[in-house]
């Protein structure tokens, strides 16, 4: 028999795998019908998300949106309505410059009805900045002060906010090595809240339990550096589980939070990976260094890719090229960020990506901003309101909006990673240099052409034989290929050539590209 010594140490290992098993929930994004990738459909209004998702998105497999802030924020008119008013609330009304509550809710809705999941931009962090005034300057006319910390629609006072704890003379992080600074002051002069507090635990939780039941399967949650991973813990174990309509029951709301760790800081990603899934910023930096050939850096390197480069296990992260925030110079990995700017090498970052098995991947769709200003806001009416994003008869965006995630060998490469979910990392092949190829189990395989130099070569692709189509340059219609045709023999091999001067050097087939 046990003493009561080791049953009391019985108990508390249970009680440890119990929350283990807990967090683990929270890094499960609870995709449907197959389906891998999430997009953010950065400032898009609500109305045009829910067609998105039944018009583009379920048909073509991508498995979930990550959207704008949809709390009611700042409205500030100098500059002229920045992107970044959307993170700087001043209620928990869901009310905000991508519509209302009722058009929230519906978009929810349509896009669950479809299979496809919401994943909401979560500013929970601070209010807006300490010198955002007082009125109502606000997307829905709420009336806030600022300078007395005074939000009455939450209501959050000046008891709320982290005022006595930050120790510096502006009450801004002036240290990022202090880990009481970075986690006590203000953000950029952003109020912080006080968040080991019970009433303002509960007011953000409340916040986010609405848009739980409403039928989000999770959160991006802003800024999470900031944050003492306590305090999230409280939170996020406060949380509903997601709405049975769409979801099974007991499904804990997926959770990846905003943490840039490029290393030298006293903040480190590993401290929230019991919380949930994290960004790995790392990832974009590292690949663009590598397609722009920077630093001597080659392809031929990648073939450890992941957390052979010293990037977060994989189960903890969550990877992409660029974000809102980094594809504007701000935030990790400075100007070796890839964009939509750099078109050609950033549709093969992105298509390496969607390839590779490390992480859960999320594509960026973007609007264009004049690069000498890049606070401007979404494409806009005179009056400051946001554009209908307008689609061209090739499927491609126009009057602003980029939509990175409908060029066609983004959105292919997206039906690539769902076709080969859950297949290793082989047949890896390089030249030593910036062409290299791999698969995915017997079931995909591609090539890159990273070099100034023809790739012309044969290669063991592990797939059956038969005819594919390229997925980059086009892809099966009915018993043709749009584009290039592979022949695959039976013994897994395919001749490859791939000019450097093609307009995307890489070449990509699926088991469902096959003939």
């Amino acid at each position: 028999m046990l003493s009561s010594k080791g049953i009391d140490n019985m108990m508390k290992y249970l009680v440890l795998l119990a929350l283990l098993g807990l967090s683990q929930a929270y890094h499960n994004p609870h995709a449907k019908h197959g389906r891998q990738a999430i997009v953010h459909l950065f400032e898009w209004k609500w109305n045009d998300i829910a067609a998105e998702c039944e018009r583009f998105l379920a048909p073509k497999g991508y498995a979930g949106v990550q959207i704008s802030p949809p709390a009611e924020s700042i409205l500030l008119t100098s500059p002229w309505r920045p992107w970044w008013e959307r993170y700087q609330p001043i209620s928990y009304n869901l009310c905000s410059r991508s519509g209302n509550e009722n058009e929230l809710r519906d978009m929810i809705t349509r896009c669950n009805n479809v299979g496809v999941n919401i994943y909401v931009d979560a500013v929970i962090n601070h209010m807006c900045g300490a010198g955002g005034g007082e009125g109502t300057h606000s997307t829905c006319g709420t009336y806030f002060n600022a300078k007395k910390m005074d939000f009455p629609s939450i209501p959050f006072s000046s008891f709320d906010f982290n005022e006595g704890k930050c120790k510096t003379a502006s009450g801004d992080i002036e240290n990022y090595n202090d880990i009481n600074q970075v986690r006590d002051c203000r953000l950029v002069s952003l109020l912080d809240l006080a968040l080991e507090k019970d009433y303002a635990r509960g007011k953000v939780a409340d916040y986010m339990n609405k848009l739980i039941d409403m039928g989000v399967a999770g959160f991006r949650v802003d800024a999470s550096k900031h944050m003492w991973p306590g305090d999230l813990t409280v939170i996020y174990g406060s949380l509903h589980n997601l709405n049975t309509r769409w979801f099974n029951g007991g499904s804990r709301p997926f959770i990846f939070q905003e943490v840039i760790d490029m290393g030298g800081e006293a903040i480190q990603t590993s401290e929230y990976f019991p919380l949930g899934r994290v960004t790995e910023f790392k990832y974009g930096a590292k690949i663009g260094t590598v397609f722009r050939k920077w630093n001597g850096e080659k392809l031929s390197y990648t073939k450890n890719w992941g957390e052979g480069w010293g990037f977060m296990p994989d189960g903890n992260a969550l990877v992409f090229i660029d974000n809102h925030d980094n594809q504007r110079g701000h935030g990790g990995g400075g100007n070796t960020i890839l964009t939509f700017w750099d078109a050609r090498i950033y549709k093969m970052a992105v298509a390496y990506m969607l390839a590779h098995p490390y992480g859960v991947a999320r594509v960026m769709s973007s609007f264009r901003w004049n690069r000498t200003d890049d606070w401007q806001g979404p494409p806009s009416h005179e009056d400051g309101s946001t554009k209908d994003v307008h689609v061209n008869a090739d499927d491609t965006c126009g009057d602003g909006w980029v939509c990175e995630h409908r060029w066609r060998q983004i959105t292919n490469m997206a039906t690539f990673r769902n076709v080969v979910t859950g297949q290793p990392h082989s047949n890896w092949w390089d030249n030593g240099n910036n062409q290299v190829a791999f698969g995915r189990g017997n079931r995909g395989f591609i090539v890159f052409n990273n070099d100034d130099w023809h790739l012309d070569v044969t290669l063991n692709t592990g797939m059956p034989g038969g005819a594919y189509c390229d997925v980059i340059s086009g892809q099966r219609d009915g018993g043709r290929c749009t584009g290039k045709t592979i022949n695959v023999g039976d013994d897994g091999r395919a001749h490859f050539k791939i000019s450097n001067t093609d307009e995307d050097p890489m070449v990509a087939i699926h088991a469902d590209s096959k003939l």
